[in-house]
């Protein structure tokens, strides 16, 4: 479905990504791991044509080097970025709508789905997004990007700063985009939940992939984890 090979990435004459490789499969999550600059954004903003690389990224055979974010966006993948892109002074129910596609088909998603998942944002979907606490509006970007029906969503750090319980309420809400048959590159430190819900590990280091497994492969892998995991 996604297949990344030889991506090298740029920021201006800065050398970010040096030949990352790996793909992601339909109704797959894979987990992208790794230390704070180690380039899993910058993989996820190439990805979305937000950065300036080369090599190939091949969504459903189509490579999407040099192509613009709404492109991208248009072929169905969704983008939930680390900081939470809200339209403050709309209120939760028009954030969501700005999420659907024009000329939207039926999809698998709707606004009852979203306050199913979230009850917190049926409660608030007349109220001004900037009003809400960080963890609403992690849940208001996350069912924005799904508002659009993408088959591959790429989510970078969704539980950074948020309480416990909702933290488990992200993973849930994971569980059911696989079990709707879309695939997600979760970008997380987080280990607990990412080793819990993916199907996959990739671990990034120096703009690089490190290692490619399965969690259990990750967890017994000791070198790994030292190396270009713990603090």
């Amino acid at each position: 479905m996604l297949r990344i090979d030889n991506l090298h990435a740029f920021y201006g004459k800065s050398h970010v990504l040096h030949g990352v490789r790996f793909q992601v499969a339909p109704g797959e999550i894979v987990a992208l791991l790794g230390r704070n600059g180690s380039g899993r954004s910058t993989t996820a903003k190439a990805i979305m044509g937000m950065v300036d690389a080369t090599g190939s990224i091949e969504w459903k055979g189509k490579n999407l080097v040099g192509r613009k974010p709404y492109e991208i966006a248009h072929l169905g993948i969704g983008y939930v970025p680390e900081n939470r892109d809200i339209f403050p002074k709309l209120t939760v129910h028009q954030n969501l709508m700005l999420g659907t596609k024009r000329a939207r088909q039926e999809g698998r998603w709707s606004f009852e789905d979203m306050y199913r998942m979230f009850p917190r944002l049926k409660e608030r979907q007349h109220t001004e997004a900037g009003v809400l606490s960080g963890g609403e509006q992690q849940m208001l970007t996350l069912c924005r990007t799904l508002m659009g029906d993408p088959e591959l969503i790429i989510i970078d750090e969704p539980t950074e700063g948020l309480a416990p319980k909702i933290v488990e309420l992200v993973a849930q809400y994971l569980k059911e985009l696989k079990a709707r048959g879309i695939s997600v590159l979760l970008i997380e430190q987080k280990l607990t939940i990412a080793m819990t819900i993916s199907d996959r590990a990739l671990v990034m280091g120096h703009g690089s992939i490190v290692f490619q497994g399965t969690p259990e492969s990750l967890r017994a892998d000791a070198y790994t984890r030292k190396e270009w995991l713990e603090v």
